[in-house]
């Protein structure tokens, strides 16, 4: 699951930045998974049986902090998008 979601998080920060308005996004969305990411992180960082296999198990971490980066960037292309917008009108 993390890694399709990591496939497609790319493709639609491109379409956000692409498209140039927050139409056909949802802020509560994202912030929603941001704040899941941070979680699945956390629950990681805090977990003793996964923190023990480490050296083995590093890449699920990975694609956790990669896809909150990529939510990031959308969050803050939404942002961005949301002054066009209003500049716009």
């Amino acid at each position: 699951m993390i890694v399709s979601f990591g496939a497609s998080w790319p493709l639609n920060v491109m379409k956000s930045y692409k498209a140039r308005t927050t139409k056909g996004k949802s802020l509560p969305f994202l912030c929603l998974i941001f704040f899941g990411y941070i979680a699945g992180i956390l629950s990681k960082l805090v977990n003793e049986a996964y923190m023990a296999s480490f050296a083995s198990k590093w890449y699920v971490l990975f694609f956790y902090v990669l896809n909150l980066l990529m939510v990031g960037a959308d969050l803050c292309l939404y942002y961005r998008n949301y002054l066009l917008d209003k500049k716009g009108d």
